[in-house]
């Protein structure tokens, strides 16, 4: 089998970093999960709502990871 030509293994390598990005930013949202749901058990709602909007604003500030932006 051929080696892939040069372009190719730059999408590839740019692929992979892509999805290694979203893999971080998937595991950020489910601890962010976890740990709301224990201040919610712990009876702290005030924290949990609060780090609820911080959970949100990580969202916001992370579309690029979604919906990544071309800079050609």
């Amino acid at each position: 089998m051929a080696p892939d030509p040069p372009f190719a293994q730059s999408e590839n390598d740019r692929l992979v970093r892509e999805l290694e990005q979203a893999e971080a930013y998937e595991q950020k949202l489910r601890q962010f999960f976890v740990d709301i749901r224990a201040e919610l058990v712990a009876g702290r709602t005030a924290t949990a709502m609060s780090m609820l909007n911080e959970a949100l604003r990580y969202i916001d500030d992370a579309t690029d990871v979604v919906a990544p932006h071309r800079s050609d």
